[in-house]
């Protein structure tokens, strides 16, 4: 059973398609990117699953079945548009939006106070929610969306406007999710975290899924004919290579038509080249965006 099943839905505003036929599916226990420039549909999708709005076709089912109050409590949803009460103190909050989701005030107090401790945060627990910062205000957004212990969440842009240490503070939360068995849907702009954190990954462009796969196929359907190599030895005048350029440390070697990474090496080892590191060059989910993007708006 999948955790998300999403089969064909449309959803229109006038004569523009906001999402158009999309269909996926997403794996209990595992972290799904979905990606795409702004206005691209994502947010509109989400909403959808979330049955904040209808699709005009289509179908969603939630743990096998369609969303209804029961299956709603097992989903976290983090929106894009934050919202706290200024005026109550951090405890007080995560016990209040427990209390929405079922959760009695004894449960809550005790998971809210392991949750802050976790998060190093549980000396601020009985301070107001405006006496912050905004990244401390992130993660306790965070806590009240996991309180109820949901088994999906959706976590819509979660890093945006996070400082680099809250940034890795919230990856290690959704990474202790995962491994609890939880199922996040993470919608960001931020390719770096989409590869680093994601299973898998939808990309959205124009209200059409126009890549869908593990980053590690995504990855190799569009990879250039070309590798990674480290040595000191001199690569000039090797049979098959069209271009050397640095990358990160090692050199880039991009190869023609005719020539396979597994001809290169052996033409390397042949001349007497001592190779530290020969691997393929595979572009970041970053360049794979902007090319994809790029190609659609010709």
């Amino acid at each position: 059973m999948f955790a998300i099943e999403v089969k064909q839905i449309l959803k229109a505003y006038g004569n523009r398609a906001a999402v158009n036929n999309v269909s996926f599916d997403v794996n209990q226990g595992e972290i799904f990117g979905l990606i795409g420039p702004n206005g691209a549909g994502k947010t509109t999708t989400i909403r959808m699953m979330m049955d904040i709005i209808k699709p005009d076709s289509g179908e969603i089912k939630v743990m096998g079945e369609k969303l209804n109050d029961g299956s709603k409590n097992k989903i976290g949803y983090l929106p894009e548009e934050r919202g706290l009460y200024k005026k109550m103190s951090v405890m007080d909050t995560i016990i209040y939006f427990a209390s929405l989701k079922g959760v009695d005030k004894v449960t809550a107090r005790k998971r809210g106070e392991e949750m802050l401790k976790r998060a190093d945060l549980l000396p601020h627990k009985n301070k107001r929610i405006e006496e912050l910062s905004r990244g401390m205000g992130q993660i306790i957004q965070v806590i009240i969306t996991t309180i109820h212990e949901p088994d999906l969440i959706i976590l819509d842009e979660p890093f945006s406007g996070l400082d680099p240490v809250n940034t890795q503070l919230l990856k290690d939360m959704i990474r202790e999710l995962k491994n609890r068995g939880k199922t996040i849907i993470m919608s960001t702009h931020l390719m770096n975290d989409i590869e680093e954190l994601c299973d898998r990954l939808l990309m959205i462009n124009k209200g059409r899924a126009v890549l869908y796969g593990s980053v590690a196929e995504v990855k190799s359907k569009y990879r250039n004919n070309a590798v990674l190599i480290e040595t000191k030895g001199d690569l000039t005048g090797i049979e098959g290579v069209t271009g050397i350029t640095p990358h990160n440390g090692a050199l880039e070697l991009k190869l023609d038509a005719n020539t396979t990474p597994q001809m290169v090496l052996e033409r390397l080892v042949k001349k007497g080249i001592v190779i530290n590191r020969f691997e393929l060059s595979m572009p970041s989910l970053t360049e794979i965006f902007i090319k994809v993007v790029g190609d659609e708006h010709e």
